[in-house]
């Protein structure tokens, strides 16, 4: 239950940027979901490798190549669900710092006092 919820909120994040930001737009709430479910898989199984194939890039930037990572993943997203689009890297590495932190707030939501 908990991971529909959070992809669900990762949706409502991903419509609320695609309505600040200019340069990235989504067609409809359906299109939202689904690039919540892409951006979470393809962190799941895309993300890994390429931190491990960039390393020596990340350590020399003080993990810096990690926001490039990101804004790959973003970009890697646009091409595969139609009805996203990002225009360029930056506007993907803008969207994908902006996400970060939006789920960071949307997810602080969904934890339970002990």
């Amino acid at each position: 239950m908990k991971l529909i919820l959070r992809i669900l909120l990762s949706a409502l994040a991903v419509i609320l940027l695609a309505n600040i930001l200019p340069n990235v737009s989504v067609d409809s709430y359906v299109t939202a979901i689904i690039v919540a479910v892409i951006l979470s898989l393809l962190n799941f199984l895309v993300k890994p490798i390429l931190v491990i194939l960039t390393l020596p890039v990340t350590i020399i930037t003080f993990g810096l190549f990690l926001l490039i990572i990101n804004a790959i993943i973003i970009l890697l997203a646009d091409a595969l669900v139609a009805g996203f689009s990002v225009e360029s890297i930056w506007w993907a590495l803008l969207f994908s710092l902006l996400l970060s932190f939006l789920q960071s707030i949307l997810y602080s939501l969904l934890k339970e006092d002990k």
